[in-house]
């Protein structure tokens, strides 16, 4: 029988070979501001949050304020809210362990811990924990790698960017091949099309509110025909 951590590690495997090199191409970005290479792997130990991180690369470079700095990451990372929400149920964990499991939230974290299961016989909590661990092992890794890589070779970043687009994009196929169920990705296509036409300024945040009030309703909706 597979043990927690080692399942957790089988299961974590596409994230890896994502966050890694994503956590690299931070590290790059985040040091051809200026910084000690060091900041980098630190700021994915204590915000931990990619496409935040991408973004204080721009807003830094801009020389954009602390007040700007907090209030665009708050907006960005104000998603993890409606995924929380949905995770009630699954997060039973108590004192560290649970403030851990809500810190150590991504859309990747988020995305395993639906979608796989710990081992027959082990504790759902600890394969959670594993998960959100190893996640951020991959990616301060990869932040560490980037930086220090970073700080020795000079290259064109151009593009770099777009590996966080690229990294969505496979979790989403990973998605569809466990749930062979076109609704929810429906949904979301014409949510997030709705929010790009009429909210442009505050398409994620609108498009995902959209998104799961749908998928709720229609979840509640079969629950009561049952």
């Amino acid at each position: 029988m597979p043990s927690t951590m080692s399942a957790a590690f089988r299961a974590s495997i596409p994230v890896m070979f994502g966050y890694v090199p994503l956590g690299m191409a931070f590290g790059i970005l985040f040091q051809n501001l200026g910084y000690e290479w060091f900041y980098a792997p630190l700021m994915g130990l204590t915000v931990y949050a990619g496409a935040a991180q991408f973004m204080a690369v721009g807003l830094l470079a801009a020389q954009a304020s602390l007040f700007e700095v907090a209030v665009s990451t708050f907006i960005l990372n104000s998603r993890h809210m409606f995924f929380g929400v949905s995770l009630l149920g699954r997060y039973r964990a108590k004192g560290l362990k649970k403030l851990y499991l809500i810190f150590g939230l991504t859309d990747e974290t988020y995305s395993l811990i639906t979608s796989t299961h710990a081992p027959e016989g082990h504790d759902e909590q600890d394969y959670y924990l594993a998960l959100t661990a190893l996640n951020q092992s991959y990616w301060v890794t990869g932040c560490a790698l980037g930086a220090l890589f970073g700080a020795n070779v000079e290259f064109d970043t151009t593009g770099m960017d777009f590996a966080l687009t690229a990294l969505f994009m496979v979790l989403m196929i990973e998605q569809w091949k466990k749930l062979r169920e076109p609704y929810p990705f429906v949904v979301a296509l014409i949510c997030g099309l709705v929010a790009l036409l009429l909210f442009k300024e505050q398409m994620l945040l609108v498009s995902i509110a959209l998104s799961i009030t749908l998928l709720l309703f229609r979840n509640r909706t079969t629950q009561v025909m049952s």
